[in-house]
Order: C-alpha cells, then sequence, then structure tokens
C-alpha cells in the first residue's frame, strides 16, 4: 500500500516542476484548488452562490474585512471615524490604489457602487444592507461620508462588499454586464482566463497594495464528482480541497497522508437544512413542519453522512455564534409524536403505507445540487426516515445553475442546502418577509411579524449584550416555526498539499492570509 503512494507522490512532485522555472528562483508557482460547480456572475452584488463569490472575493475589494482574529478591519478604508449617535460614519480611503485597469480608485467608485446595490433595476440579495443608509457622499477624492437614518449595528461589516469600478459601469446595465464573466477589481488577483464548465484562471496583481501574492496564479478547475477530485489531490492536479467526512476519517489521519498533506478541522460558520416552499399548501402549515423535524433522527446523519465530523443544528445561527440560544430544545426524534400529529391534521396511511388527505398523497420532490455526495447520503438517509411515518420523499439531483435557477424562481417544493453565514448574526436578508423577491434570500417565504420586528429591532442597537437578547428570541421563534428543517453544523475539512507554508489556523479559518502562502526556495523542505 505504501509503494502505490510513494508511486501517486512522484508523480506529484513532476506536477509541480511543471509549474516552476527552476528550484531556486519563486515563480511563477501556481496555486490550484476545485470547485464542484463553475461561477455564475463576479460582479459582487451578484455574486451569491459559493463558486461565484469565492472568486470574486479574490478579485474585488470591500472597504472593510475581517481579520484573523475576526476583528473587523480596514481595506479599501484605511480608517475610519464614527460619530457618537452611531448614525454617521466617515470613511478614509487608502491612496495609490489602482483598478486592474491602471485607473485610479476613488471616493467615486463607493459612491457608485452604493447606488447600484440599491437601485431596484439590479437583483441583488445585499441590498436591505444598504436600506438603512440615508445619504452617501464624497468629502473629497479618498474620503466617504455614510449617514445612516438610526444606528445600525451591521455597518461596518456591510461595508465589506466589493467595490466596483465607476468609470466601466456606469451609465451600463450590469446584470448582464461582460464584467460579469471579464471583471475589473482591486483585489490580489485578477481574470486571466475563464473556460466555462473547466477552469478559471486568475492572475496575481503585482501592484496590490499589501503586497503581490506569492503564487503567480490561482486555479480554480472545475471538478463536479468528488472522487475525481480527491484524486486529482492525491496526484497533484490540485494543491488543496475540502475533504469529505469519508476522506477525512480514512486518509486524514493517516500518517502516509499527512506526510504530504497538512489537514485541517475546525466547526464551520454555517449549517445544512431542508428548505420549504412554503407557499405550497403541503407546506404552508407549521405543524406539518414540526412533524417532519420530529421524524428526523440528526444523529443518525452526522453519523452516518458526516462521520461523526460535526454537530446537530438548532436553528438560525450555529453553535459558535455569540447569538446563539443555548436554551433553545431541538425537536426531538420521535417518529411516533411526528405520525400523531400528523393523523390529527387529517393525514391517514393508505393501503401501501403512504399518507393521505383529501384524495392526495404526502409525496414531495426534494431538490439536491450535483457534485455534494454529503447532501446526497443526506438526502438519502432522510427518505428512509421519512418513509417510516408515511411520507414518500423523491429525490432530484440536478446541476448546480440548473438548481440554482429553480431555487430562484421558487419553482421547488423543498430543496437541501447550507448556509455559510456571516460573522454579524443579522439574518435580514435570510428570514425577513421583505427579502422574498427572485434572487434574494427569503426564497422560502418565510414571514412573522414578530420575527421581522424583532430583526429590525437588532439592527438599530448596537450593544451586542443588547442584541444577544434580541437574537436568542428570534431563535426561539423560527426554531418553532421551522421554515427550514435545521440539520447539521458540518466541521470544516481542509487538506492543503504540504509544499505550501505559511498557513495558520486561527479562529477565522485558514484563508485570511492566502496571499502571503509560498513554497520555499529549497524544494527539499517542501515536505519537511
Amino acid at each position: 500500500m505504501l509503494r502505490k503512494y510513494v508511486g501517486f507522490f512522484l508523480l506529484l512532485t513532476l506536477f509541480t516542476v511543471s509549474c516552476e522555472k527552476a528550484p531556486d528562483v519563486k515563480e511563477p508557482f501556481c496555486l490550484t484548488g476545485a470547485s464542484s460547480a463553475d461561477a455564475k456572475r463576479l460582479l459582487p452584488l451578484f455574486a451569491s452562490d459559493s463558486a461565484s463569490a469565492d472568486i470574486s472575493g479574490r478579485i474585488f475589494n470591500g472597504l472593510t474585512k475581517y481579520d484573523k482574529d475576526l476583528n473587523i478591519v480596514g481595506d479599501l478604508a484605511e480608517s475610519w471615524t464614527i460619530s457618537k449617535n452611531g448614525k454617521e460614519i466617515i470613511f478614509h480611503l487608502r491612496k495609490g490604489i489602482k483598478w486592474h485597469d491602471g485607473v485610479d480608485f476613488t471616493s467615486d467608485d463607493v459612491v457608485f457602487t452604493y447606488k447600484a446595490v440599491t437601485d431596484p433595476k439590479n437583483p441583488t440579495p445585499y441590498s436591505s444592507n444598504y436600506g438603512p443608509v440615508k445619504e452617501v457622499k464624497t468629502i473629497d477624492k479618498y474620503t466617504i461620508k455614510v449617514v445612516y437614518d438610526k444606528p445600525f449595528a451591521p455597518a461596518l461589516e456591510s461595508w465589506g462588499m466589493g467595490i466596483l469600478p465607476k468609470h466601466l459601469l456606469e451609465g451600463r446595465e450590469l446584470f448582464s454586464s461582460p464584467l460579469n464573466r471579464n471583471p475589473i477589481g482591486t483585489g490580489p488577483y485578477k481574470m486571466k482566463e475563464w473556460i466555462t464548465g473547466q477552469r478559471i484562471i486568475l492572475q496575481k496583481n503585482e501592484d496590490y497594495y499589501e503586497g503581490a501574492p506569492f503564487f503567480e496564479k490561482f486555479i480554480s478547475r472545475i471538478i463536479p464528482d468528488p472522487s475525481t477530485m480527491f484524486l486529482e489531490l492525491r496526484f497533484g492536479g490540485i494543491d488543496f480541497m475540502g475533504l469529505n467526512p469519508a476522506q477525512y476519517k480514512y486518509y486524514g489521519e493517516k500518517s502516509y497522508f499527512k506526510k504530504y498533506f497538512n489537514v485541517y478541522r475546525y466547526p464551520s460558520f454555517g449549517y445544512t437544512y431542508i428548505g420549504y416552499n412554503l407557499k405550497n399548501p403541503l407546506f404552508s402549515e407549521k405543524k406539518i413542519r414540526q412533524a417532519i423535524a420530529h421524524a428526523i433522527n440528526k444523529k443518525e446523519i452526522i453519523e452516518g453522512v458526516l462521520l461523526g465530523y460535526g454537530t446537530p443544528c438548532t436553528g438560525p445561527f450555529p453553535p459558535t455564534s455569540w447569538a446563539f440560544n443555548p436554551d433553545v430544545r431541538d425537536f426531538e426524534y420521535n417518529p411516533e409524536k411526528a405520525k400523531k400529529i400528523l393523523f390529527e391534521l387529517g393525514w391517514k396511511q393508505d393501503t401501501d403505507g403512504i399518507l393521505t388527505k383529501d384524495g392526495r398523497k404526502f409525496s414531495f420532490i426534494l431538490l439536491v445540487n450535483q457534485g455534494n455526495e454529503a447532501r446526497l447520503k443526506t438526502a438519502q438517509i432522510i427518505k428512509e426516515q421519512l418513509k417510516k411515518i408515511g411520507i414518500e420523499l423523491n429525490i432530484r439531483v440536478l446541476e448546480w445553475q440548473s438548481f440554482l435557477e429553480l431555487v430562484t424562481k421558487r419553482q421547488f417544493q423543498a430543496v437541501l442546502l447550507g448556509w455559510s453565514l456571516s460573522r454579524d448574526p443579522d439574518l435580514y436578508d435570510i428570514f425577513h418577509s421583505s427579502k422574498t423577491k427572485p434572487g434574494e434570500f427569503n426564497f422560502v417565504g418565510y414571514s412573522n411579524p414578530q420575527v421581522d420586528r424583532l430583526i429590525e429591532r437588532a439592527r438599530e442597537i448596537l450593544s451586542r449584550e443588547e442584541r444577544k437578547k434580541l437574537y436568542r428570541k428570534v431563535h426561539e421563534l423560527i426554531t418553532e416555526d421551522q421554515p427550514y428543517t435545521f440539520l447539521y453544523v458540518p466541521d470544516t475539512l481542509i487538506a492543503v498539499n504540504k509544499r505550501i507554508k505559511g498557513i495558520e489556523l486561527a479562529p477565522a479559518g485558514i484563508w485570511y492570509n492566502y496571499i502571503h502562502w509560498y513554497v520555499p526556495k529549497n524544494r527539499l523542505d517542501w515536505y519537511n
């Protein structure tokens, strides 16, 4: 067995040599990863899916960002001051920053971005982050004043969205702009090549304000099949990937694997869920959704799918969030209770064991995106669990872009998805009743006036302790309503080729400093 791995690591070495000039020079090294889905649109206000957001985030900068310890620090903004009443922020922009085409970045770009993201013509899910803004104006070329109607707690984080180039987009239709495929940003990498369904290649920005990245190119290969992706990792076709639980369990802890790969495990800041189309009569009744929650054994899913590398999810905040409510009780696994609720609602089992009501079977389709093995396995386990109480679940697997189209148009009954959450616990975009238009994140159509009021109030409070009280109530109410069946919080499991140095695990994960990752000049140091 070990001899086999010696062979493939020889191939790995041959591959990595092909991406260098010589062993004693730094470049042109390539940092190569993979995605199970292709990107869609790269302008930041439209980059709402994970594949697009990952690439867009390497090309564009916001005014702010999170550091490794999850503190908000300046990005394109060098500093800022906040008025005593919390209603005004003055951003002082960095000077000398240029767009990838050589044009100066200025305060005009910030004002343009604000107008673009709040323009009703642009179908962006991020507009609510700027709804509380009363005015954005330039004081001078490198100073911006933002005025709010009332204090807005997520204000600094909201300005982390990528800023757009006014000189290239002013007066043009943004959603269909060619810059969605050939973007011009200020970030550490710029677009070089995009072959749909195959790969995206980014070229390093030599003039990046934090210093040029070490790696000459950042390459994202599109590999929908996770087994194929893992083979590419082992044979050197990619440098890093998120491991699924089986890969982590059977390889991640093995000495021969860890000799050539560094493996990282830490809790993700997000969760996996079943989202219901609440406009569908089958799911409009809260008790129906509660019955389904009682019928699903989350521990079985975590053991069977995640192999124990995760925790049950009780509601809209993961346990690592300061807004998490530890007192919220999860819906216990109790199939008999689930049956009792459904019987009380008029559902009866027919001769083949399927529940029926008014001549209609309790049968629905769950959409799952192609290339996500964990979600497919989750769906298969849930299918068997629901069958035990008389619910027929049919699984439909779709290519990512087709999947997104149905979700955006709300042409689904139920979807299996996951949220990777912002560190600020503002839930406005996901659960506020006003955010249900096409392209927005409340695609299930959830509406609870009390939740709306609490979310709105929490946005206006700057004290974390006061906000926490409101969010704990929100957690309780949303869990009770079950617009989602909240399933699990998976652990993040990542393997990175050991030739790459400079990676440091921090509260923010490992990616906060990726532009400073490097490969030693001396090839002999690669795997030490």
